[in-house]
């Protein structure tokens, strides 16, 4: 009996670069907001429902048929977390039934959402310098959004619009780097992969 082995080659594009900076830009307008630069206002809503929310879940689903779990459980939850964070605003707006979020529910969502980011941060230390950054920088901005509602202290809520835009430039980076080092086939801008 003849047998043969059959090689499949994966042909699908790399959604990283989507992703990061479905992201980054996102979590930059957001933090302006917070920075004090403008209002909350239907841009950033807008932005956290198709490119933070929708453009994330897109590429995580994709990172799944590249067989990246890391990549699918991060773009796939943090497009969530957009989606729900834009949910939370307009659903007591709409009046569909729900009050609108305590300080304290608040705070509680912003700590999960840094724990969780800290424990992807250990993902991160086996993949890039670049993703350590942006894990990094965003556990801390999880952290400072939940002392900033805590305190209700204007400036501790300053800063961490600033830290904001620092972690979402960090991811847009990071997305442009992986873009551009995939098209010249080269490094154009060094991401620091780990050896593993």
């Amino acid at each position: 009996m003849d047998q043969s082995t059959i090689t499949i080659k994966d042909s699908t594009a790399n959604p990283a670069p989507l992703g990061l900076l479905a992201f980054g830009m996102t979590t930059v307008l957001l933090n302006l907001h917070n920075a004090g630069i403008y209002e909350l206002n239907s841009m950033i809503l807008a932005m956290g429902i198709f490119y933070g929310g929708i453009a994330q879940v897109i590429a995580g689903i994709m990172e799944a048929k590249k067989n990246n779990t890391f990549g699918l459980t991060a773009f796939t939850s943090y497009g969530f977390f957009w989606l729900s964070l834009v949910a939370m605003i307009v659903m007591p707006k709409l009046g569909w039934g729900v009050t609108a979020t305590s300080e304290t529910a608040k705070i509680a969502y912003l700590v999960m959402w840094g724990i969780f980011t800290a424990l992807l941060f250990i993902g991160t230390l086996r993949i890039s310098k670049a993703l350590q950054f942006v894990f990094a920088s965003l556990t801390v901005l999880f952290f400072l959004l939940a002392i900033g509602d805590a305190t209700g202290n204007a400036t501790i809520k300053v800063f961490t619009g600033y830290e904001g835009i620092v972690c979402g430039g960090s991811a847009i980076y990071t997305g442009v780097a992986s873009l551009l080092n995939e098209v010249y086939g080269k490094t154009l801008l060094p991401l620091g992969p780990v050896q593993r």
